[in-house]
């Protein structure tokens, strides 16, 4: 009764953490491309086929339901996936569909009419990637009008934050912030767009002040998530057990998941 959690490196613990709490009897399976960290500065092809290739493994090990804990996939994969890739019995599911409900308070199966929304002025802060996919704004678009989405592209921060460096993560949260209020003085809200970027959403609220809503996405994608598989209970695979595994090195991806986690985590080789 697995289900995946997919990202290309340690972000997705964070949405790990969360559905592992929201939901403590599924075995969540973990695979984090850490060889090929960050996502963000890679071509749509390229995000696609490595997704795509860390989705077969995840099948392996009995999940049919996967979920792309990576705002980059999410943005450059996931559509072509769902067209024309996932056979059938099989799922994937991304992280910007929990962030457009709470945005524009319907439900994704409400397909009336684009109509206006309490925010008026969204913050996006996501990878390079995300940023030129412009998925957000597309998806947002279906849903709301009269919405002014500012993209700020957030270069080094994932790398930042995978080294441990929250001295330069905090740095460059400041930096990127500073950019985007030059563009939009006063957002109404914040989207973190990027899985990492809850473990820094402290620094995003300062820099931004009180006043701005910041949107993360943990909380959100679990509780999205629990209530699919309410509703869609075939899509818990038949996997059974719960494991973290890794295309870089497990040693040293298990010491930064462990600071990242704040408890032990043993990753061990995807392939």
């Amino acid at each position: 009764m697995a289900v995946g959690i997919f990202d290309s490196g340690l972000g997705g613990l964070t949405v790990l953490d969360a559905v592992s709490k929201r939901l403590p009897e599924v075995p969540f399976v973990y695979f984090g491309d850490n060889m090929h960290a960050p996502y963000g500065v890679r071509d749509a092809d390229d995000v696609f086929n490595l997704t795509t290739r860390a989705t077969e493994r995840l099948w392996e090990e009995g999940c049919d339901l996967v979920i792309l804990a990576c705002n980059t996939a999410s943005a450059a994969a996931l559509r072509r996936m769902q067209e024309s890739w996932l056979p059938q019995g099989k799922r994937a599911l991304g992280v910007f569909v929990p962030l457009i409900e709470a945005l524009t308070e319907r439900q994704w199966g409400d397909n009336s009419p684009p109509r206006e929304v309490n925010v008026k002025h969204v913050a996006l802060f996501a990878t390079p990637a995300t940023v030129a996919s412009r998925a957000f704004q597309r998806e947002l678009a279906f849903r709301a009008i009269g919405v002014d989405v500012e993209a700020q592209s957030c270069g080094g921060l994932v790398d930042a934050i995978e080294e441990g460096d929250m001295i330069l993560a905090e740095a460059l949260v400041r930096s990127h912030t500073d950019a985007l209020l030059r563009k939009m003085p006063h957002p109404d809200a914040a989207i973190l767009g990027c899985t990492h970027y809850p473990l820094m959403e402290r620094e995003f609220q300062a820099a931004l002040g009180a006043h701005v809503k910041v949107f993360s996405q943990a909380n959100l994608v679990a509780e999205s998530l629990a209530d699919y598989l309410e509703r869609h209970p075939v899509m818990i695979g038949e996997g059974s057990a719960s494991k973290f595994l890794t295309t870089g090195d497990p040693l040293r991806v298990s010491g930064h998941a462990t600071n990242f986690l704040r408890r032990p985590v043993s990753f061990e080789a995807a392939f």
